[in-house]
C-alpha cells in the first residue's frame, strides 16, 4: 500500500476517508505532471502559518497554468474542520492540493477550467526534538527558472530530490546538501538548510532555485527578533564543512539539527536549541 496511517480527504464537497482514486489515465496531472501541492503541519492542537501555505498553494496553481479554486481562509476552515476526524492531539500533515484534469488549448497545457482540489489530513507524528541527521554533497543540481517551475511548490520538482536523497542514503548517509547550477549549497533535499560560524548564522540567499520556505522565513524572523545577526549569502560546501553547526527548517520536522557533514561529526547546537524554542513559542499563538 502506498499510505500507512489514518487519512481523512476533502474532495467535491465531502469528506473521504483513506486513498481514494482522484485521478484517470487521462487527467492531465497523472499524465503530465500538472499538479502543485502545500503542506501544513498541525500538532499540540496549533496550526501555525496554515494561511500562508494555503495562499502559497494558489501561487503555486497559477505558476502552472491551473486556476485556484478555493480562498485560503476557506482552505485553513476545512483543515479545522478535518482535525475533529481524528483523535485529539493527533499530529497531522496538512496537503492541499490542484491538478490539471483535463487538457487544455494544445495537449501540453493543462485547461485551467478543469482544475482539481483535494485537501488531504494524514496522521505524521512530529520527529523528536532531539533528532538530528547527517548529510554528504549530492552529486545533483538544484534547477532553475529557466528550466523548472521552480517558483511553485509542484510535483514535478521531487522526483530530482528523490533521486539527490536515494544516492545520499546508498553512501550511508541521511540526507544531502544539493548545490544550484553555480555550484552554490541550495537546500538538502527536503528542507532548507542554515549554519552558524563565530556566532553569525547564514542561510543561502533565495536565487529562484530553491523555494524561500515559510518556516525558513518564520525561522530568519524569529531569530533576527531574538538579537541574532541572520545573513542571506551565497555559500560554498566548505563553508558547511567548517561551520560551527548546522541545522534545517521545514515543515515537515520544523528545525532540526544537522549533526554530521561527511566525516565530521557536530553537536547539536545553541542556535538550533533556540531557533527550534522560539518556532514552538510562537506557535503557540496560532491555535486550530
Amino acid at each position: 500500500m502506498a499510505w500507512h496511517s489514518q487519512t481523512w480527504n476533502w474532495i467535491n464537497g465531502a469528506w473521504v476517508e483513506g486513498n481514494p482514486g482522484i485521478m484517470g489515465p487521462r487527467s492531465h496531472g497523472a499524465w503530465l505532471a500538472s499538479t502543485v501541492f502545500d503542506g501544513g503541519r498541525i500538532f499540540d492542537g496549533v496550526m501555525p502559518d496554515m494561511d500562508r501555505h494555503a495562499a502559497r498553494l494558489n501561487r503555486s496553481a497559477v505558476g502552472l497554468g491551473l486556476k485556484p479554486t478555493m480562498e485560503a481562509d476557506h482552505i485553513v476552515a476545512l483543515a479545522r474542520e478535518g482535525t475533529r476526524k481524528f483523535a485529539p492531539g493527533t499530529a497531522l500533515y496538512v496537503k492541499p492540493m490542484y491538478w490539471g484534469e483535463a487538457d487544455g488549448p494544445s495537449t501540453i497545457m493543462p485547461d485551467p477550467e478543469s482544475t482539481g482540489f483535494c485537501l488531504c489530513l494524514f496522521e505524521a507524528p512530529m520527529p523528536a526534538a532531539t533528532a538530528g541527521f547527517s548529510v554528504t554533497l549530492s552529486p545533483f543540481r538544484r534547477p532553475t527558472l529557466e528550466t523548472m517551475p521552480t517558483d511553485s511548490k509542484a510535483g514535478c520538482l521531487y522526483p530530482n530530490n528523490a533521486r539527490a536523497l536515494r544516492a545520499a542514503k546508498a553512501a550511508g548517509f541521511d540526507n544531502a546538501l544539493v548545490l544550484d547550477m553555480l555550484g552554490n549549497v541550495a537546500e538538502t533535499t527536503t528542507s532548507n538548510v542554515f549554519m552558524v560560524k563565530d556566532g553569525v548564522v547564514r542561510t543561502p540567499a533565495v536565487n529562484g532555485t530553491f523555494l524561500n520556505g515559510i518556516t525558513r522565513q518564520r525561522t530568519i524572523a524569529l531569530l533576527r527578533a531574538e538579537g541574532y545577526v541572520v545573513e542571506e549569502s551565497s555559500l560554498r560546501y566548505a563553508d558547511f564543512e567548517t561551520a560551527d553547526e548546522i541545522f534545517s527548517s521545514g515543515n515537515y520536522s520544523k528545525i532540526v539539527p544537522i549533526i554530521r557533514i561527511d566525516n565530521r561529526d557536530l553537536q547539536p547546537g545553541p542556535v538550533a536549541r533556540k531557533a527550534r524554542e522560539l518556532y514552538m513559542d510562537f506557535s503557540l499563538g496560532a491555535l486550530v
